[in-house]
């Protein structure tokens, strides 16, 4: 059996203290509690997905008119909005059943606001937002509305008064050119103001007119500006989206205007001026407006004086006279003075129209179905 002194027991005792030290630093101190583990940051909140936006074009991104200068509309949007919106298009859409099923895919793809951009798009796009109570849809140029459904139009009939005036002014053989799309009341207003415009500075002006049914076939648009020519036209304006006729024209050594977009390089020795429409301001409005709330069924229809129209780029070469004149014209269209439509005005049958010293309300535009004086041919309606 073993046996310990008091001696011993002190020292065992000693070595005991010592060998807890470790653990308490020091005999008889407390333990510090445990710090509790930190807590992880919390997870970000999802990015919200962006609004979106779709157009529909029914010609090419890249005919320099028409559809192009929507794209530019577009891609205002883009610019305007970032990453809070996505844009999409989808082009060279016949007017038909393959819009209707091609609005209808946008629709079922979660876009929350749809621009159709032909007047040939209007019964499919009424169709479709019945299908589509949520979806807030656009249509440019028509006249059919539902509580989903609103129209946007242009007032292209000043720019084309805007190059009558040039043209009246620049004409040696009083004879001047419209290659146009379709009897519409679009076209034949614009078909007419052209005529007035020139008529204001040269009353012996006469309009020929060539109908070409389609809004963007350049052959055939070619083709209806020679045939102009040849019967002795000498300026052209068009109502088609493809740059030809201004192209034709320069072949022939004659003048010609640019339309919806600025053409001023493509044909420098024809160009005269291009009548430009500028949609930026009014596809940010709309968009805005879905995306907040406040879009409501209506018709907004901007013109020079909302900067959405305008005649640009007028040629060094056109005389002073005319362009002063222009610029007569254009100021009195923003102070809203000066309307293309006042009396008096005669069909080609001498008929009044509209009587002297009345300004055309937006309804009689809306139901222009004849030609002005000065206009030769038939509207291919017989009318």
């Amino acid at each position: 059996m073993l046996t310990f002194n008091k001696r011993s027991l002190l020292r065992w005792g000693g070595f005991a203290c010592l060998a807890s030290a470790a653990a308490l630093v020091g005999c008889g101190k407390k333990e510090e509690p445990a710090k509790p583990a930190a807590q992880a940051a919390p997870a970000a909140a999802p990015k919200a997905e962006p609004f979106k936006a779709a157009w529909v074009y029914v010609g090419p991104v890249g005919d320099a008119g028409w559809t192009y200068a929507h794209d530019v509309g577009r891609k205002a949007v883009e610019a305007e909005f970032g990453d809070k919106v996505k844009t999409t298009f989808v082009e060279k859409v016949p007017e038909g059943a393959d819009a209707e099923r091609v609005i209808r895919d946008l629709a079922a793809q979660g876009n929350k606001i749809i621009f159709a951009t032909s007047f040939g798009f209007m019964e499919q796009m009424v169709k479709v937002a019945s299908e589509f109570p949520d979806v807030r849809f656009e249509h440019a140029t028509g006249y059919k509305t539902a509580p989903n459904l609103r129209i946007y139009d242009a007032k292209f009939y000043e720019d084309a008064y805007l190059a009558g005036v040039v043209a009246g002014s620049v004409t040696k053989t009083n004879t001047l050119g419209f290659v146009a799309s379709f009897p519409i009341p679009e076209v034949l207003r614009n078909i007419n103001a052209f005529t007035l415009g020139a008529q204001s500075v040269n009353p012996k002006v006469k309009t020929k007119v060539v109908w070409v049914s389609s809004w963007f076939d350049p052959p055939k648009e070619s083709e209806a500006a020679q045939s102009m020519i040849n019967g002795g036209a000498d300026v052209l304006l068009q109502n088609t989206d493809s740059s030809a006729v201004l192209q034709t024209a320069e072949k022939n050594g004659k003048f010609a205007f640019g339309w919806d977009s600025d053409m001023s390089t493509v044909a420098p020795k024809a160009h005269l001026a291009s009548c430009v429409v500028i949609w930026d301001g009014y596809y940010k409005k709309a968009v805005k407006e879905a995306m907040d709330g406040s879009w409501k069924t209506e018709r907004t229809v901007w013109g020079v004086k909302e900067g959405q129209n305008a005649l640009a780029k007028i040629a060094d070469f056109v005389p002073e006279a005319a362009k002063k004149k222009v610029d007569e014209v254009k100021a009195g269209m923003k102070a809203g003075t000066f309307e293309v439509f006042t009396g008096p005005i005669h069909g080609t049958d001498g008929k009044e129209m509209l009587a002297k010293g009345v300004m055309a309300d937006q309804g009689w535009k809306d139901k222009v179905d004849f030609y002005v004086k000065g206009v030769e041919g038939k509207i291919p309606s017989g009318k």
